[in-house]
């Protein structure tokens, strides 16, 4: 079957291009329904990636948020009509040690592979979650950088220390907004506190225990483990204010992505005893385990409702550079494509 897949040729420029899709005894056929736009999506679409990684990985179908419905399943996992989110990440081996998402040998969607930007997507059965048929579409297009949160949090939970009374979160985007949720949400007893540079975001984290602007924060502020979720060129700020504010043996995780490198104060590292741990993507296990979230607390969908941005009707080819442009401007919130291709 031909299939129609919308790729960015250069920065800015979309283009429509016809791939074979193979009906086989193990391929799961989706029909994307609702996309949401990710950062990285916007550095390939304004072409703020170097020079050579654009050149090595375009032409490429963007979006690696996207929720659809099962149009063919041979292996009778789901039925036809099934609401699901896929998971962008594509791993081609197994390791004992080393989780998928961490693998270099595997592939990412809209990553060097075509992303979900297609009017029908090809893929493995496990990489398909079925969602409740009653969740709000416009959040759930988003679930795979709420995965990515959950993914961090599950990973603090296996390495850090026992005390927990205070938990610090850099970052008052749509990152930091998911991360104190999930873990307030995750650990109701323990106090969270973010910290940003817009008063007005800040007010929107009404579920915290607490919230500053960075320049604000009393000296006596102490936390038992930070997370970063700031990214760009604010990240080794973060990263130096939670080491700061940070108690002995207390761990760091990183989430937020930049592209240059970041110097951050080893010396009291060191003295404090500190952990640092990064955190990127996530994997099957932490799909299915959001979603069970999802079921378990229907009011972390209600709050992510919150940063549901513009909400673009996507019919033809031109939309999509609509709704790219529109993302550009936005002061928070996810741009959500209603794909009616």
């Amino acid at each position: 079957m031909l299939n129609a897949v919308y790729q960015l040729k250069s920065p800015r420029q979309f283009e429509m291009v016809f791939k074979d899709i193979a009906f086989d005894n193990t391929h799961v056929i989706v029909r994307p329904t609702y996309l949401s736009i990710c950062n990285a999506d916007q550095r390939y679409y304004q072409g703020l990636r170097p020079k050579e990684i654009l050149k090595q990985k375009l032409p490429m179908a963007l979006i690696h948020e996207a929720i659809g419905k099962v149009v063919y399943d041979p292996t009778n996992t789901f039925q036809t009509g099934d609401l699901v989110v896929m998971i962008p990440n594509l791993p081609c081996e197994e390791d004992e040690v080393i989780a998928e998402n961490y693998l270099r040998s595997s592939k990412f969607r809209a990553s060097g592979t075509d992303g979900f930007l297609q009017e029908y997507v090809s893929t493995t059965v496990d990489r398909v979650v079925k969602l409740p048929k009653d969740i709000n579409p416009f959040v759930a297009a988003f679930t795979e950088i709420v995965s990515v949160s959950y993914h961090a949090i599950d990973r603090f939970v296996h390495t850090a220390h026992k005390r927990r009374n205070s938990i610090g979160v850099w970052g008052d985007g749509n990152v930091g907004y998911i991360t104190s949720l999930l873990l307030k949400t995750m650990y109701p007893e323990t106090k969270v506190y973010v910290m940003g540079v817009n008063e007005s975001k800040l007010n929107d984290f009404t579920f915290v225990d607490g919230t500053y602007l960075v320049n604000e924060i009393p000296n006596e502020f102490r936390i038992d483990h930070g997370f970063e979720c700031v990214g760009g060129n604010g990240a080794h700020k973060a990263i130096n204010q939670i080491i700061d504010y940070i108690h002995p043996e207390g761990p760091i995780a990183i989430l937020g992505v930049s592209e240059d490198l970041a110097p951050i104060n080893t010396r009291m590292v060191l003295e404090k005893g500190l952990k640092i741990m990064g955190s990127s993507r996530s994997g099957r296990s932490d799909f299915v385990n959001l979603v069970e979230l999802y079921k378990a607390h229907p009011e972390v969908v209600d709050y992510l409702e919150n940063i549901v941005g513009e909400q673009i009707v996507v019919r033809e080819i031109r939309d999509i550079a609509r709704a790219f442009e529109k993302d550009i401007h936005k002061l928070i919130g996810k741009t959500i494509m209603v794909w009616e291709k």
